[in-house]
This record gives structure tokens, sequence and C-alpha cells, in this order.
């Protein structure tokens, strides 16, 4: 990863001034390697917001020469499926960390966690409750009131015995649960003896019927970060209030001899929130099921699978992560600036073509009617290494329908009758007339070329103000052209209850009927171009039977939302 984009050297990032005092001499973990972790629960579909998270773990392990942990917290088997576990691996590679990562499963685990378990009860420190959920909430009081179990007071002996019925299946679901005993009168509630398992009869997708009680992720999560030797376990602030339940289990369990286990620090930083966007996990899959998006892998979406899909970029988003770096402070980042850094970089790397989404005929009257000419055209301005591509230019064109106006109009430099433009590294042509079909619209626009100015040669005694876009109509491949606006009218979806009612209606819009050079028909999916004067465009990954679909990755330049 190039510094212009790397989290780990950025001059403010307060994670890397703790870790570098923890390896110095005398530090907390001098003479240790640096390991961290990024724990997605295999339950949907990572976003954004698990890109930053992805970026500062794996980051600062490449800077301290550590290594950072993928691991499934897969402590949930009725929510979790190997399309999650997939798509995971996916994204992770795709942001650049194919080869830094070994796979690591909670699951694995879970011998060791119920070891720990056992071993809490023998110490006092943990009791199995026979409230049941609606119970267990009006138990747990409040600021003022304290929680309260009948069962906290088991003696061990019983609790074991239960723990290890409830593990042979002898119960069903939610009629027993195990709980840690801390503090019923903490004033924060995750400190209110909270449950650590739970019977729960599903087939885990790894264990299979192995378990049919599951630990709580608050437990299992210290459990794993002591077993995979973690030094730094890097958490969104959402997880502060967990923190202290999180040392406890550090400081309480007992596995096997216990010796040789590293206690992780714990660092929390700020979560990354967008405005116009929903990141809950709860909230997107309500979008999917509502069917109020294609899926998950929409381009309107926030997730990893949508952006790429929409034709983000990894480098877009590393520089993103990077900009708006790491901090305590929480705060909201315009998606504007996100689509900043991708119009940044696709500057850079997407090709240049030319795209007709509204079309309209143009016929050059006096260009020969069996003229065929090869016209040559940069792939990229910026990089000559692109090189060039050819497109056919000849007698019938077309234009975009926004280029021509029966008359013309203050500010407006295009085709009008009487005007002259160029034709973007062909000739300067005069429109001479036009016709209107009997919806009133636009459907034949005439004009005559002038052969003198060939290759950008201007014409004596014309100033053209306009150079525009076409595409050959003897020798073209249709597409459709999608068009994104916010998915959401408001700034804060996340914070409305009723998020649903302010989806936007306009979110996309269809071009069926686009016109594109013709070299368009051999791009492969995920490529990104730039339709001149239109925007970057991504070939969808979803085209199929021939119909070719381009999404709208951004605009050209920067657009203010309109809500």
């Amino acid at each position: 990863m190039g510094k212009t984009n790397n989290l780990s050297e950025s001059p403010s990032n307060f994670i890397n001034t703790i870790i570098s005092k923890d390896v110095c001499e005398g530090g907390r973990f001098f003479g240790s390697e640096i390991v961290t972790r990024f724990p997605p629960e295999p339950n949907g579909f990572l976003h954004i917001g698990h890109a930053k998270a992805i970026l500062i773990n794996f980051s600062v392990a490449r800077k301290f020469e550590g290594k950072c942990n993928l691991r499934m917290d897969d402590t949930n088997p009725s929510k979790e499926d190997n399309i999650y576990v997939n798509s995971i691996i996916q994204d992770v590679s795709w942001l650049g960390f194919g080869e830094n990562f070994k796979i690591y499963y909670a699951s694995d685990y879970f011998s060791e966690m119920y070891e720990a378990a056992c071993s809490l009860i023998k110490k006092g420190l943990a009791y199995v409750c026979e409230l049941t959920p609606e119970q267990a909430r009006i138990y747990r009081g409040d600021l003022n009131t304290p929680a309260r179990s009948p069962f906290r007071d088991r003696k061990w002996q019983e609790s074991l015995e239960l723990f290890e019925r409830m593990r042979s299946g002898e119960f069903s679901d939610g009629a027993m649960t195990l709980r840690a005993k801390i503090d019923l009168t903490s004033n924060n509630f995750n400190l209110r003896d909270p449950i650590i398992y739970r019977i729960m009869h599903q087939t885990h997708k790894k264990t299979e019927d192995k378990w049919c009680i599951y630990p709580m992720y608050d437990f299992a999560h210290p459990i794993e970060d002591l077993l995979e030797g973690v030094t730094h376990s890097l958490c969104s602030l959402e997880f502060e209030n967990h923190k202290p339940l999180y040392e406890w289990v550090v400081e309480s369990i007992q596995i096997g001899e216990n010796k040789n286990f590293i206690k992780p620090r714990r660092v929390e930083f700020a979560r990354l929130k967008l405005d116009y966007t929903v990141t809950s996990k709860r909230k997107l899959r309500k979008l999917v099921e509502m069917r109020a998006v294609e899926g998950w892998d929409d381009p309107r979406m926030p997730t990893l699978c949508g952006m790429r899909r929409r034709g983000f970029t990894p480098e877009a988003i590393k520089d993103f992560c990077a900009k708006i770096g790491v901090s305590r402070a929480v705060s909201t980042v315009e998606y504007n600036f996100l689509e900043v850094c991708l119009r940044d970089n696709l500057n850079l790397c997407a090709t240049r073509a030319m795209a007709v989404i509204e079309p309209v005929k143009l016929i050059i009257t006096n260009y020969p009617e069996e003229k065929n000419e090869e016209i040559q055209i940069e792939n990229n301005p910026i990089d000559p290494s692109f090189g060039s591509h050819k497109s056919m230019f000849c007698k019938e064109l077309f234009i975009e329908n926004s280029d021509f106006m029966p008359q013309q109009e203050k500010g407006f430099f295009r085709l009008f009758p009487g005007s002259f433009v160029r034709l973007k590294s062909a000739y300067i042509v005069k429109c001479t007339g036009f016709e209107i079909d009997e919806k009133k619209k636009n459907s034949r626009i005439y004009c005559e070329y002038f052969p003198e100015t060939e290759g950008g040669k201007n014409l004596e005694g014309v100033k053209v103000k306009s150079n525009i876009h076409w595409v050959s109509a003897r020798d073209f491949v249709q597409a459709q052209i999608k068009v994104f606006e916010p998915l959401f009218t408001v700034s804060s979806p996340e914070s409305e209850q009723d998020f649903l009612k302010f989806l936007n209606p306009n979110s996309v819009k269809i071009f069926k009927n686009c016109k594109l050079e013709k070299f368009l028909a051999n791009a492969d999916s995920g490529r990104n171009f730039q339709f001149l004067r239109k925007g970057y465009f991504v070939l969808d990954e979803k085209t199929k039977n021939g119909q070719m679909i381009f999404n709208m990755s951004v605009s050209l330049k920067e657009q203010k939302n309109k809500f």
C-alpha cells in the first residue's frame, strides 16, 4: 500500500502512538510480535465502515511488522451462512490484504470457551439462570434499581451440573442461560450479570450438531484474542461500554495452565459515519428484505460488494480512510468527500470513451455517403501509456439530445441553427437545420462539416466555443446506463426510526437506448471508464445475454445533494 493512502503512516494516528510506546524497551509488549485482528460476524456483508476497521487493523500490523488475523466470529448459527464468509474473504482480499492473513473461526475454540465457562462456575463467578427472556428484562432494573436474579446464589456444583446438562441437550431454547456473576448494581448494564452462554438447538456451519449451547460475543471475543496472542484489540467506540466486561473475562477465566497468555490492550476508535447512508446491519438487511434495493450488492448500497459493483476502487477507499484519519472524535463525513477520492483515483486510471446517453441523430449533409473514416482517440490524456483507440466517423452520428436547442439561450454554446461546434477529435461542423417529431422532440439535426478542420485545425474567422462528443450511427454498441442519486432524502437516515420513509424515489435512473463506441463491446466487467463529459462508469458485473449495463460511479464534477 502506497504512502499516499496508508492509514498506518498518518501522523495523527493515535493508535500508532500507543503501540510505538508498547513496543519500546520497558513497554507492555517489548520483544513481542504485534498481533491485531479483524473479527466480523459472518451474518451479513461488509460495508464502508468495516473497510475503515480492516485498513486500521491490517495497516497497523504491517507498520509494526506483525500480523493481522481475519477471524469469523461465528457464535450465532441462527444468522450465519457461508455466503457471508466467502464475501468477507473476497472483500478483505479486494482491499489488498489477500496474502496477509490467516483465517480463524471462533468455533475453533468452542471447547476452550466451554472450559473457561466451567472455570468461572467453579470459582463462583458464573451461575445458571432460569429466568425467561421476558423476566430477565423486567429484573434488569434501571439506573436507580439494581438488577436481580433468584438463581444468583445457586451453589456452583448445581450450576456446573445444569450447565453440563445444557450442553447435553436436555433443555429447550431459552429455558436456561449461563450468566457471569459481576455486579448487579453497576451503572454499566453490560456488567449486570451478563449472559455468557445460551441454549440454541441450531446446526452450525462448521461444528454441525456437536454443540447446542453457544457463547455470547462479549464472552467469546476476549477468549479468542487470548488464544490467538492478540496484542492490540482495536474496536470502534460503540464497543467502549463493553470494555470492562472484556477485561473482566480476560482476568477471570482459566484455560488449561493459563500461564503464557498475552493480555491484549483494548483501544477504541471512532467508527465511520457517512451522510445520506445507513450502515446498521439491521437496517441494511431491511432494505434488502423490503426489496427497496436489488440486493446486498445493489450499487446504491454502502456494502463493499455494492461499492465494487458501482465502480469504487480499493485505492479510492484507502485514500478516503487515510484522509479522514483515525481518532476518537465521532463525526459524520460527507458522502461527497468519498466521491472526491473516487473521482481523483478514476481520473488517473479510467479509460476515456464516448457514450451518448440520450441520443439524437446528427446528419452531416456534405459528408460523402460511402465514406467511413477512422478517428484516433486517446485512452487517457494523463497517461500516454494507456494508448489510444479508433472510432468510426461517418455521415450519420449520434449526439446528446441536450447538446442541441432549436434556438440559442443565454450561456448555451453548443448546437443551434447557425452555430459552430467541434466534434471530439474530428471536424468543426455548422448546424443548418433540424426536425422535430410528433411529440415535439428533436428527431434529426443537420450540419455541414469543414474538411480543412481535421485534427484540431481552426476554421478561419470562426471562434468555436464548444466541443461535443459523438458516436457513429453505423458502428456502435447499444447499452443500458444507470445513474444514481443518494438512496435517502435526509442526511441522517441512521437516526430515523422509520428510515424507510425517507427513501429517495429517484435514487436510480435507467437509460435504455444508449449508444456507445464499438470498442466497448469487448470491455471486461468491473473495468472503469470515463464517458466524456458525463462521468465515470463501470461495466456491471451482472451484464448478461448481450445486454451491456454500465453503472455511473461518480460525476465528473462535485454535485451537491438536492435535498
